[in-house]
């Protein structure tokens, strides 16, 4: 999760969007966003998704290496 929310801050910092328009445009408590950002909590799949869809992310599944 820290690296997850590590890539949502610096996505959300160089498209110069604070956290609460993020919240808003995403649809997704300031809360939710801020712990996210920090690595915590324990947020649904679709909320994650949500958030990187709004900064023009997405996640990837593989193997393990």
């Amino acid at each position: 999760m820290k690296e997850i929310g590590k890539i949502i801050k610096e996505r959300r910092k160089s498209l110069k969007v604070n956290q609460l328009e993020l919240s808003e445009l995403a649809g997704v408590d300031i809360n939710t966003l801020v712990a996210i950002e920090r690595g915590e909590g324990n947020p649904k799949l679709a909320t994650l998704l949500s958030i990187l869809d709004t900064l023009g992310l997405q996640m990837t599944i593989g193997l393990k290496s």
